[in-house]
């Protein structure tokens, strides 16, 4: 979808139509859910700090983000795929691969869903049909807004040679950067790279990159994707030190992610905790119980046993950063907390913990 909550917001309120808008919460920590088309000449775009944001554009108006209306609308838009596969591997409310090999035309499919979405939201959407996942994805993003592009299969090399590396699925800005140090910038350097080069440089994904320089991409749609994890995190109005504050903070977030544990029916072995300090270094901490994460309390008291220690490691590590804090209860400021159950286990493999009877012994 086209900017999809800003749009939803124009859509739903006419007086924000043509006007830079931004969605997201108005405070010092808030950041930029989607901005509008108008907003984005100005620099304004997704994961942008809202101050930055106005300072860039002084018009812009802010938009509390509707969650629940932007889900009613996705689940529309997800009844209208079903109406030419069951093949939908959803990625986020307004994003989707289809896997239509199974009918005459797959660009004849991508206009006719463009146009019922069309007439069931007023929302334009654009799309990219090729013979894969990772072409598709690319595709998606090359004419938009209300864009169709088509790479077909005899123009795939030529098409993903000329490409920057930034641009492939799957390789995010940092991997980006490491691909640059070894003279990696374009698919045509990923498909004369050698393959036992990309393995040591990038592990068990230099295989896969280097397939991405000759359009490769096995990845199957998956329509019924395991969930992997179920977490919560919190970015707070004012940096904290306190460990006891940052303690309380934390189990309120554990509190969040037990919920979702619960809605979710997901159980999990491992509890991963994130730590983002006033200087946005991040720190992740993670530990497995001898069975899995079984209640509230398990999660909160495993999640501040592990903050508690990577403070006190940071601490040892930065003793200059507590110097403004005499108090041995205070410590480097934190910007951000996470609490994440992964490493999923199948229900039915679960063995309850019964009590035992007396005569047990």
């Amino acid at each position: 979808m086209d900017a999809f909550f800003a749009s939803v917001e124009q859509r739903d309120n006419p007086s924000l139509r043509g006007l830079p808008i931004a969605v997201g919460y108005d405070g010092p920590r808030g950041v930029v859910a989607t901005a509008s088309y108008e907003a984005r000449p100005y620099g304004v775009h997704s994961a942008l700090p809202i101050s930055r944001a106005k300072a860039l554009c002084p018009r812009l108006v802010i938009v509390n983000p509707r969650f629940d209306r932007y889900k009613e609308i996705s689940n529309i838009i997800r009844e209208i795929f079903h109406q030419y596969t069951d093949l939908v591997e959803p990625l986020s409310l307004d994003e989707a691969f289809l896997d239509v090999s199974h009918l005459p035309c797959a660009t004849t499919a991508a206009l006719e869903i463009k146009r019922k979405i069309w007439e069931a939201t007023s929302l334009t959407a654009s799309a990219g049909v090729s013979v894969n996942k990772m072409l598709a994805k690319i595709a998606s993003d090359y004419k938009k807004p209300n864009g169709l592009f088509v790479v077909k299969p005899g123009a795939v090399e030529n098409f993903v040679a000329q490409l920057p590396v930034e641009k492939f699925f799957g390789i995010g800005p940092k991997t980006a950067e490491r691909m640059h140090r070894h003279g990696l910038f374009t698919g045509l350097d990923l498909r004369n790279s050698r393959e036992d080069d990309m393995v040591r440089w990038f592990g068990k994904y230099g295989r896969d990159y280097r397939l991405y320089g000759y359009g490769i991409d096995n990845r199957p749609v998956e329509p019924y994707r395991e969930r992997k994890s179920v977490g919560s995190e919190e970015t707070f109005l004012t940096d904290i030190s306190d460990i006891d504050e940052l303690c309380g903070e934390l189990a309120l977030i554990g509190k969040e992610t037990w919920r979702r544990v619960e809605k979710n029916r997901f159980i999990g072995r491992t509890v991963v905790l994130k730590v983002k300090f006033a200087d946005f270094h991040t720190v992740t901490r993670s530990y497995s119980p001898l069975i899995p994460i079984d209640s509230e309390e398990t999660l909160v008291n495993t999640g501040i046993s592990l903050l508690r220690t990577l403070l006190v490691e940071s601490q040892s590590e930065n003793p200059s950063a507590t110097t403004h804090h005499p108090s041995p209860n205070t410590h480097q400021a934190v910007r951000l907390l996470g609490l994440t159950v992964t490493n999923p286990i199948d229900p039915a493999k679960v063995i309850p913990m019964l009590p035992f009877a007396p005569d047990d012994f």
